[in-house]
């Protein structure tokens, strides 16, 4: 029996097997009789959760039986035979998150306003999770079950916050006992497991920094390569944030952070020929300090916990201005196969499935009016987008316009774009010039057209005299070419 996490009363037993959602046309699956909303429970007599024990116990089978639960309350026995290689032609229910039983100080759900979406107060800890999309576990929550299967099943890599390898304050920002906190011997299997691991600090002033955080990116570094890299991140508190032991990040305490690590950053690229050590763009910002060059990041492996966006960000853009630079004198290519763009979902690995993705808005594609706008941004970000954006308006003779938009819903010191909501853009929709206004896709949930306050894409369409596009990088610079073209 598969253990569950963590162990608060249950409201609802999980039924066993994993639901069909989808079932491709002239597949297998459809051969087989299987439907949507069918439950596949057993694979050649082993227990079927999700879709990845569907995947880990049919990979490579060429005859297996199969245990289906129907829809109608039948249940079929499926002996088959498949080509190798051969797809189902199934999609699968979403995973449905294990919950976290720590008492994190800093924990963001803590910072929510009441009204917040549901979404926003599930605790993950979910092994799979964090294989999947590079969702950070502490590994305290996590039962011997669930060890065995990220051994068994290859898991590989795992994202963990470690935040602290001093016992002491690991058990304080966990707000769990030392014990609990105690996590050395699961990454030790780990490890001895050949399962690489990509840790996080989140940096709290006067809790995990100075002294602990060197002893915490030293202790980590020893385990190189197999712990990958670690990113150092400053806490995030929201004006909801109340707890007196956590302190604010200042620009001061940015800067001796960016000189501690400096150091630790030679020496690891010294004795291990990579930076391993990140901080996150946000402490440079505040510091006032240039973002570090390419080079710095190598393969940008913490970049979706804003580790590198910024340089990742300004290398593309200059690439595209060099790009449409050289377009005033010669053709661009139709594909534009020359386009360098950002990393993109770098941490979400190929077995991951998100059901349903919502597509962008047809009229979005050809509209010649895309080069007299507004972009709203997050007032971290909007000073090194403006900085670009003016550029790109002296070469093309456009008018782009980008507006900071403070974070009124959260408030403190969120200032970043991917937490923007409804209301803080309609906040601003009187600055709006030009005939249209894209906002960060990342602030609409990816399959649902809704953003953080739970305020409805279309509503906030309507509230608004000009169209709204959500676009990221990719897109906005897609459009440029298209448009420059």
């Amino acid at each position: 029996m598969y253990e569950f996490a963590v162990t608060p009363a249950i409201t609802q037993l999980r039924r066993p097997g994993v639901s069909i959602s989808e079932v491709a046309p002239d597949s297998l699956a459809e051969e087989l009789g299987l439907e949507v909303n069918d439950r596949i429970v057993r694979v050649n007599g082993r227990g079927v959760r999700d879709y990845l024990d569907f995947r880990f116990q049919t990979a490579g089978e060429t005859e297996m039986e199969l245990v289906v639960k129907k829809a109608n309350g039948e249940t079929w026995e499926v002996e088959l035979e498949r080509e190798e290689g051969e797809d189902f032609g199934l999609m699968f229910e979403q995973i449905v998150p294990r919950q976290c039983a720590n008492e994190c100080l800093f924990c963001f759900c803590k910072g929510n306003p009441e009204d917040a979406r549901p979404s926003l107060f599930v605790r993950d800890e979910d092994v799979r999770l964090s294989f999947l999309y590079g969702n950070y576990t502490t590994l305290s929550s996590v039962t011997e079950d669930e060890m065995k299967r990220i051994v068994e099943q290859r898991l590989s890599p795992q994202y963990v916050s470690i935040h602290a390898t001093d016992l002491k304050t690991r058990a304080l920002l966990l707000g769990v006992d030392e014990k609990r906190a105690d996590i050395s011997d699961k990454i030790e299997r780990l490890l001895a497991n050949d399962i690489e691991i990509h840790a996080q600090v989140v940096l709290c002033p006067e809790i995990n920094d100075g002294a602990i955080l060197e002893k915490t990116l030293r202790d980590l570094a020893a385990h190189y390569p197999k712990v990958v890299s670690t990113a150092v991140v400053p806490v995030a508190l929201t004006r909801y944030n109340t707890d007196e032991r956590l302190t604010r990040v200042t620009p001061e305490f940015c800067r001796r952070t960016i000189k501690q690590v400096e150091k630790l950053q030679k020496e690891f690229r010294k004795n291990l020929g990579v930076t391993f050590a990140f901080l996150g763009d946000e402490i440079y910002i505040k510091a006032g300090e240039n973002i570090p060059s390419r080079q710095h990041y190598g393969n940008y492996p913490q970049i979706e916990d804003g580790v590198g966006m910024i340089r990742s960000f300004t290398n593309s853009f200059e690439s595209l201005i060099k790009k449409l630079q050289k377009a005033a004198t010669s053709a661009v290519p139709a594909d534009n196969s020359a386009a360098v763009v950002s990393p993109k979902n770098v941490r979400t690995h190929q077995s991951a499935i998100v059901p349903n993705e919502r597509k962008p808005d047809k009229n979005q594609n050809g509209n010649p009016e895309l080069l007299y706008g507004t972009i709203l941004t997050g007032e971290m970000f909007a000073p090194i987008l403006r900085g670009q954006i003016e550029k790109l308006n002296a070469l093309l003779d456009s008018k782009l316009h980008v507006i900071a938009v403070p974070n009124t819903y959260f408030g403190g010191d969120v200032a970043v774009a991917g937490l923007l909501t409804g209301q803080d853009y309609v906040a601003v929709k009187d600055q709006i010039v030009g005939n249209f206004a894209i906002i960060p896709k990342h602030t609409i949930k990816s399959d649902e057209p809704i953003l953080l306050d739970g305020m409805k894409l279309d509503d906030l369409k309507a509230r608004f005299n000009v169209p709204i596009y959500d676009m990221d990088l990719q897109d906005l610079i897609d459009k440029i070419l298209a448009l420059a073209a």
